[in-house]
């Protein structure tokens, strides 16, 4: 059985039943607003919590009644029956206790900016773009999600060569985390007129979304630049000088937005600069935590080839945890659950395996 931190164990269930009573005490708006939040934080470890002593409970008085000479032999039957069934449950709820107390990303119930540009393959990276971007945006409508394009760059046969929008909702970097890196497609494009298979790639960033409390950016370390805009091209042609380009000078990050307003420009400009800045600090500090981690994870190593999609045989394959699913119609609709629920438990069971090391 799995070693669990018993008394941590206790200490949050006294903190669990002494805010059920402040909150039934009637405090203010304000304190219960913040108690609830608290409460429904850790009402799904103490619900596990409670079954597991439970658990426990209902194995040791099967014990007695096993050594218990004096109990009759269809009862002692009984018992070795139901035996193995609580020893499973306590095992299940010790993983799941487990899972549940391991640290948390402060970033994970933070909305996300989605970025994803082109790589190699011309226009059929382009197109590949788009078809995941589309696939990210039924993801999330299908969450619950709210999908808000920031700045695009159209491919010449359509796509995107780049592609950045904002995702907004409870949870969603957590779910998203695992999706930053470089994705490879392999199809044979529409203007293949002999039929050969081509291999294109377009590179995925998460960014957790960071409030101005998370990152504070001086107005003495940005330069900010007006440009020209134009628009698609042909009938659509839309020029103004309204472009807004945001330098950040310590680091020489370049954010641009180029839709009608110049105020909503430089507000959309900042909220990626702030994604950005936010994101390098979490993988700085992440890298000095553990030098030699090989996580996709807060790694910032993006050139990494993490999944490949394989339309001639319907076939999806991420690479970092060798699962391949032959599933890629229904992926590509936003229907990725399966493999984004698989990256989760891969990385949870690496972190429960380095807090296995240390202890």
């Amino acid at each position: 059985m799995a070693k669990l931190p018993i008394e941590k164990m206790r200490e949050l269930e006294r903190r669990f039943g002494e805010i059920e009573a402040r909150m039934s005490a009637g405090p203010s708006a304000d304190v219960y607003v913040k108690l609830a939040s608290e409460y429904s934080e850790l009402q799904p470890v103490v619900t596990k919590i409670r079954a597991y002593q439970k658990a426990i409970g209902e194995l040791a008085d099967l014990e007695v009644l096993l050594e218990d000479k004096s109990v009759d032999r269809d009862m002692r039957d009984l018992a070795e029956l139901e035996l193995p069934d609580v020893k499973e449950r306590i095992e299940a709820l010790e993983n799941e206790i487990q899972i549940l107390l391991l640290p948390k990303d402060a970033a994970d119930e933070k909305s996300a900016i989605l970025e994803i540009r082109a790589g190699t393959g011309g226009n059929e990276a382009a197109l590949f773009a788009g078809d995941l971007f589309r696939m990210y945006e039924r993801y999330a409508a299908t969450h619950g999600w709210k999908v808000e394009v920031l700045s695009s760059s159209e491919g010449e046969a359509g796509g995107y060569k780049e592609i950045i929008a904002t995702i907004t909702g409870k949870g969603v970097f957590a779910k998203l985390k695992f999706e930053s890196g470089v994705h490879r497609v392999q199809r044979v494009p529409e203007t293949e007129a002999g039929g050969r298979i081509h291999t294109s790639a377009a590179t995925v960033a998460v960014l957790p979304e960071a409030e101005e409390i998370d990152i504070e950016i001086r107005p003495e370390d940005i330069r900010i630049d007006t440009m020209r805009s134009s628009g698609a091209g042909g009938q659509h042609v839309n020029t103004t000088d309204s472009a807004v380009r945001i330098t950040h000078l310590p680091t020489g990050i370049v954010v641009t937005s180029s839709e009608k307003s110049q105020h909503q420009n430089r507000a959309k400009a900042m909220q990626v600069l702030r994604s950005r800045l936010y994101d390098a600090e979490r993988q700085r500090a992440d890298s000095e935590r553990s030098a030699d981690r090989k996580s996709q994870v807060g790694s910032g190593d993006r050139s990494e080839r993490i999944r490949t999609y394989n339309f001639p045989q319907g076939r999806v394959t991420d690479h970092r945890i060798n699962l391949t699913l032959y599933k890629l119609d229904r992926m590509m609709v936003g229907e990725i659950d399966e493999v984004v629920d698989a990256l989760l438990a891969d990385y949870q069971a690496s972190q429960l395996a380095q807090l296995g090391e240390q202890q």
